[in-house]
């Protein structure tokens, strides 16, 4: 099947429903037209620097007078060869449009127009006032400018307050990134920071091999007044819970594709259910070896900042994956979020992993069975059924790469009480009280369409299972042209 579409915007800035392109997709459709990419990936086309200039007519004399601003993403350290070594990933940017209109290239008319690029059925004039906010914020981030050859310095202490770690405050450190920003202005990479303070007086930071609390630090770039992160000094012992954000921490509805986009650009966050209880329990279950929390998010970095500010507001501290947003494989390209978990899977061998995410989500469902199998470090995966508790969710999911896996490591959920007391400190995995019927095959289907596959955990005989379908960023290829 290919797919084409003209969609046109008419003097009223109105759009081709979304809802009206899927249905017309659903028509008809078979098993070998549906592949792990199904859903839309809303932050998967965003315009590179010569588009977002020529688009807004931005001059390159206007671009050399904004400020250069740096985004840290929260980050983890782990202990090895006697030393922390602290994953960095950082973007150097330049921001068109200012919300204090001191330094704005950018009009508020024409950053309205970009941002209906990605609000389906809507003009930003029709919003509610944070709505309005909430979508030029994103919008603006989304089309900053990546400033490449910059050398990123970067600034360490232990936060205060700290009660394990009070004694450790005076402890500073600095790091001069190796090499410049890239051409998308980004760095990624672990430095090995040593534990004794800059200078070689004053306190050190703890022996990691010695210590099970989690140690935090502050992180300011130089030069800038952004670029304020937290680093997470992450003992090689315990658990790690690792979690995907959206419609499993927060509601985004990213399978109608018109409210998933409503959800991510224009109105708040809202957490999913009573998702932050369960989390609150977890992060008190052990005071003594804390879990460590780590998000990940296959959103481009850029369009991260809101999804930061969520879950610091809402759940527990903790370091974040992002998109990179320069690739060196095609295995990076095509397998974002399989790359980043064995990044960190690699990088905490002696942690046992729990990973969060939901059925939507086509690369968790075939990437956390792929990398439990692989990986002995991970205990449990825990996905939330979606389509068990939303009669809205028409996608289909494949659980063949279930097969053959550990059924003691896995579940699906239909809400967060299902989780109420798993207690992973001690193995546990599974609420026997959960009704659990995995076919390894394609579930929730069309009304019509049969998939090939066992019910007896036998596997699948499609072999184009594993081919990709993008269907959409429609609302935002359709309209560029036009701004």
């Amino acid at each position: 099947m290919r797919l084409s579409f003209i969609l046109r915007r008419d003097g009223q800035l109105r759009r081709r429903a979304l809802s009206d392109v899927i249905n017309n997709l659903l028509s008809g459709i078979n098993l070998d037209d549906i592949a792990q990419g199904i859903l839309p990936d809303f932050f998967s086309w965003i315009p590179n620097t010569d588009r977002i200039q020529s688009e807004l007519r931005i001059s390159d004399d206007a671009v050399n007078s904004l400020p250069v601003k740096v985004l840290n993403m929260p980050a983890y350290a782990n202990w090895s060869d006697n030393a922390w070594n602290v994953r960095f990933h950082a973007w150097a940017y330049k921001e068109p449009f200012a919300f204090d209109n001191d330094s704005s290239i950018v009009t508020t008319s024409t950053l309205d127009r970009a941002a209906n690029v990605f609000l389906p059925d809507f003009d930003v004039s029709e919003l509610q006032p944070n709505e309005q906010t909430n979508a030029r914020n994103l919008t603006s981030a989304i089309l900053s400018l990546p400033v490449d050859g910059q050398q990123l310095e970067f600034h360490l202490k232990v936060r205060p307050g700290q009660n394990s770690t009070s004694a450790l405050s005076p402890w500073t450190g600095r790091v001069v990134w190796p090499v410049e920003t890239d051409a998308r202005g980004e760095i990624d990479g672990f430095v090995s920071v040593p534990i004794e303070p800059t200078g070689g007086t004053g306190t050190w930071l703890p022996d990691g091999s010695q210590v099970s609390d989690i140690v935090q630090l502050d992180m300011h770039t130089q030069g800038t007044d952004t670029g304020n992160s937290t680093v997470y000094l992450v003992p090689p012992e315990g658990v790690i819970v690792l979690s995907d954000i959206d419609d499993i921490l927060r509601v985004t509805k990213i399978y109608q594709p018109t409210e998933g986009l409503l959800n991510s650009f224009a109105r708040d966050f809202v957490p999913w259910m009573n998702m932050p209880q369960r989390f609150a329990e977890w992060k008190a279950q052990y005071p003594d070896q804390p879990y460590h929390f780590h998000y990940l998010t296959t959103t481009p970095q850029q369009a991260t900042r809101k999804y930061a500010e969520f879950i610091y507001n809402t759940y527990p501290l903790g370091s974040f994956d992002t998109r990179p947003l320069n690739f060196t494989t095609v295995e990076q390209t095509f397998a974002v979020r399989k790359f980043l978990l064995e990044r960190i899977l690699r990088t905490f061998p002696r942690r046992r992993f729990v990973l969060i995410g939901d059925t939507t989500n086509s690369d968790v469902m075939s990437g956390y069975p792929e990398v439990a199998k692989a990986y002995a470090n991970v205990q449990c995966i825990l996905l939330r059924n979606v389509s068990a508790t939303d009669s809205a969710n028409r996608f289909p999911y494949d659980t063949s790469g279930f097969n053959g896996l550990d059924r003691a490591k896995y579940m699906f959920f239909r809400t967060p009480d299902d989780l109420a007391g798993l207690d992973f400190g001690s193995g546990d995995c599974v609420n026997t009280t959960v009704p659990q019927s995995v076919t390894f095959g394609w579930q929730n289907l069309p009304l019509g369409v049969r998939d090939q596959t066992t019910s007896d955990g036998g596997g699948s005989s499609k072999a184009a299972v594993e081919k990709v379908w993008w269907v959409v960023m429609v609302a935002a290829v359709a309209l560029w042209s036009t701004l």
